[in-house]
């Protein structure tokens, strides 16, 4: 085969063929083909779109692009959930320890945050000595032993799916949904999961702006699921504002434990409880999500998710202590800095966009993959849509180490937050459900 063909036949919209897409992935895995030329077939697809078939065969490829995942002899089902990327979405670190406390399996392998989004293995890497980067041996025995893992992905996973998703962020192709559509997918593929639950997010922090798209993007994802195997429902969901009142890694991490503890901030929680309450139904542990929610509200009452928190930290190498203590585990930002109001009335609206690139700008996120961040730093959110501010009353605050760009990230989080005399509604976190 030919890949300038390929390249040529993509970009006139043509569509690729399963031996065609196999050997323009594997190709690319062996070196064989130049970052620059996939980097060509990334935009032609942005541009183009691919064929249902054309996503399930460039799933495939990902996912068969290194290991697979063998549960023989480790029981019990196997529920793992995903978020297309948001802002303050922290609720990986409550819902898996919640559900896998429930007795359902909870394997996840999950990325590194970028741009105006957070990552759920930076977040577990503020807990000091937390590894994320287990081999896959462990990583089956631990969660065959407690119920729970989650890793980063490794050079023996998907090798494919992490080279082109770095690729993307450069070639500003993020947000093509044949592209997300298979690099989630894939990764699921590998994990060997039998259920999924997706938060599809829409709105100013997500890659995602309209609905009809994220119905789109859900429509695909359960369709790959049911290709493979895999019982997957998409949940589609508001990410105007950002979730919770925490947004950095280290802060993500002590709301989550708040949350666990039974304390927190009510949006988050609605989500935990509605996604948690998907997974348990998936694994067939309760018939409906009310059934659902009093499980999981029993167990954080309980202790038993607090505890298996615990046990996952300890089991990958972190102070077990930061459930008593978080304060004095995780790292702590030298400055905290009142963010104050211009004038009085009710916020109207919070781009969680650029709250999003405001908090990347205090350290806490990365412009580009290999960038490194400031666990420490964050902005905490006193006020969300709906609520009433007074002028000089404090909106946020920030947590800094350093201050060469505060003044930016300031005029931004401030600029992105409208204020109005007129009493605003507060925004409806939960959409639809595609099953």
């Amino acid at each position: 085969m030919q890949i300038l063909s390929l390249l040529s036949k993509k970009r006139s919209g043509g569509t690729l063929s399963k031996e065609e897409i196999e050997y323009i992935v594997n190709g690319f895995v062996r070196e064989e083909i130049p970052d620059y030329q996939m980097a060509s077939l990334m935009m032609a697809i942005f541009l183009k779109g691919m064929s249902k078939e054309e996503i399930i065969h460039f799933t495939q490829a990902l996912a068969l692009s290194g290991e697979v995942i063998n549960w023989t002899g480790i029981e019990g089902k196997r529920i793992d959930k995903h978020s297309t990327g948001g802002v303050g979405d922290g609720t990986s670190l409550i819902l898996a320890p919640l559900v896998a406390a429930a007795g359902i399996s909870v394997p996840m392998i999950c990325g590194k945050g970028l741009g105006h989004t957070g990552g759920t293995v930076d977040k577990l890497e503020s807990i000091p000595g937390f590894k994320t980067n287990l081999p896959i041996r462990q990583f089956i025995e631990q969660v065959g032993r407690i119920g729970i893992a989650i890793i980063g992905q490794t050079n023996q996973i998907n090798p494919a799916d992490k080279k082109i998703y770095a690729l993307r962020n450069a070639t500003a192709t993020v947000e093509s949904i044949p592209l997300i559509a298979s690099s989630i997918m894939s990764k699921k593929i590998v994990e060997g999961v039998e259920g999924l639950i997706l938060d599809v997010k829409i709105g100013r922090g997500s890659f995602i702006k309209k609905k009809t798209r994220a119905k789109k993007l859900a429509a695909f994802m359960v369709e790959i699921g049911k290709v493979f195997g895999i019982k997957t429902i998409a949940l589609i969901t508001n990410m105007d504002q950002p979730l919770g009142e925490m947004i950095g890694n280290a802060l993500e991490v002590k709301q989550a434990i708040d949350i666990l503890k039974g304390k927190g901030p009510r949006d988050i929680k609605e989500l935990v409880f509605h996604l948690g309450s998907l997974m348990l139904m998936t694994g067939k542990k309760v018939r409906n999500i009310k059934e659902g929610e009093k499980v999981l509200k029993e167990l954080i009452e309980k202790g038993k998710a607090l505890e298996k928190f615990k046990e996952m930290v300890i089991a990958q190498g972190g102070d077990g202590q930061i459930i008593n203590n978080p304060d004095k585990i995780l790292p702590r930002a030298k400055k905290r800095i009142k963010i104050q109001t211009l004038e009085s009335g009710y916020l109207q609206s919070m781009d969680a966009r650029e709250i999003g690139i405001a908090t990347m700008l205090l350290g806490a996120g990365r412009e580009k993959l290999n960038d490194q961040i400031d666990y420490a730093v964050g902005i905490q959110l006193h006020k969300k849509v709906g609520d009433r501010v007074e002028k000089g009353e404090p909106v946020a605050t920030f947590y800094v180490n350093n201050e060469k760009k505060l003044p930016l990230a300031q005029e931004m989080f401030l600029s992105a937050c409208k204020i109005d005399r007129k009493r605003a509604r507060k925004i409806s976190l939960i959409y639809e459900e595609i099953r």
